[in-house]
């Protein structure tokens, strides 16, 4: 599956728009993260175990939006809107949503 953020694909021609395919992705900070993400504000750096949660999410959210495409009988996603949002009391979930226009090329 040829996924982009543009709405065309360089050298290919799309014959047949599918719709919108949309994929989301919502995992929970335990508290354990969450204290050490403080110190890391406090000392600066990175928060690698945020980072593997974001990594995660934006994954499992565009499989999914990559299997909606697949069932409607897409063979590309162009268009692709990435979004990142906490969520929860005390923005304690991650979310990543995705959308694109599920095409098909030749």
């Amino acid at each position: 599956m040829v996924m982009s953020t543009t709405n065309t694909l360089e050298g290919k021609e799309i014959t047949s728009y599918m719709g919108v395919v949309t994929g989301e992705a919502i995992l929970g900070a335990n508290i354990f993260k969450d204290i050490f993400a403080g110190i890391r504000d406090i000392v600066g750096g990175r928060s690698s175990s945020y980072e593997r949660e974001l990594q995660e999410a934006r994954r499992l959210a565009f499989a999914e939006m990559e299997e909606k495409a697949n069932r409607v009988g897409a063979n590309a996603i162009v268009g692709i809107d990435i979004d990142y949002e906490t969520i929860g009391a005390n923005g304690s979930m991650l979310m990543v949503s995705v959308s694109g226009t599920a095409v098909q090329v030749q």
